[in-house]
């Protein structure tokens, strides 16, 4: 079985049930604060958009599980996100799961993992280095940096303990956490988990453009380079239609690339 093969797989259904506790941590841990009462107040809870992810994380992992690739080399390569309808506060989520593309990359295929549910769709992008060369179609082009100045520049300071409270939502990999199981995946020490990179600038970025976080419609990037807890990242952003191109970088690297946001309201 190569690795095209997969492609239409079903990866089953799933449905996740929390109270207001879990997007409240997840608001805190992507870089809300105590005064953003409608994000941390249950009162008066707006729950994040990009908190779907932490729900459907289970799909990725069941296609690695699955034995579609090596999970000990692969990589999350991008991630998109559309959103549907507003989270609720506490309840059940169902969704459902899978393989919606698998691209031919030559010495690595790209597998598409596509969550669907009433209230988001969602994309997963895994590289996987070993699983290409079986003849498929190599897939679209990443999204090209805009051209000219930035219309803003957005600086997004991580904390140094964020990677170690974004765990508690699902994502335990010990590469996140324990120096010895960073080195052994050729990181110098643990790093952030890309999706709370993400998620963390989307709620300057909303500010920037005139939106509130809870507001995001559609978002998506390609993780280029790690981010380490309590980095600065030098975000840049142009204005693209009714959309905002960014682009992140800390100390001159590109971190996410290829990355578009939109938000109801955004100036």
């Amino acid at each position: 079985m190569n690795a095209g093969d997969w492609k239409g797989r079903a990866l089953g259904a799933r449905t996740v049930e929390y109270d207001e506790t879990r997007p409240i941590l997840y608001a805190l841990a992507v870089g809300a604060h105590a005064t953003d009462l409608d994000l941390v107040f249950e009162e008066r809870l707006r729950v994040l958009p990009t908190f779907a992810l932490t729900l459907a994380q289970w799909a990725p992992d069941a296609l690695g599980s699955a034995g579609a690739f090596d999970v000990r080399t692969a990589v999350h390569g991008t991630q998109r996100l559309r959103v549907l309808a507003p989270l609720p506060r506490a309840g059940a989520v169902e969704m459902s799961a899978h393989v919606s593309d698998v691209w031919d990359k030559g010495r690595a295929a790209v597998f598409d993992v596509t969550v669907t549910s009433p209230y988001f769709e969602a994309t997963w992008s895994l590289f996987a280095p070993g699983s290409g060369g079986f003849g498929g179609e190599r897939g679209p082009s990443a999204r090209p940096r805009p051209s000219g100045a930035p219309d803003l520049s957005v600086p997004v300071r991580t904390d140094p303990d964020q990677a170690a409270l974004y765990r508690l939502l699902g994502d335990r990999h010990h590469m996140h956490i324990d120096p010895e199981a960073a080195k052994a995946a050729g990181m110098p020490r643990p790093f952030m988990h890309g999706l709370c990179t993400l998620a963390a600038v989307t709620l300057p970025l909303a500010a920037a453009v005139g939106a509130h976080p809870a507001d995001l419609e559609e978002l998506e990037a390609r993780f280029a380079s790690p981010v380490f807890p309590g980095d600065e990242l030098a975000v840049e952003a142009w204005k693209d239609g009714g959309a905002t191109a960014f682009e992140a970088s800390v100390d001159g690297t590109t971190v996410l690339s290829a990355a578009r946001a939109a938000f109801t309201g955004a100036r």
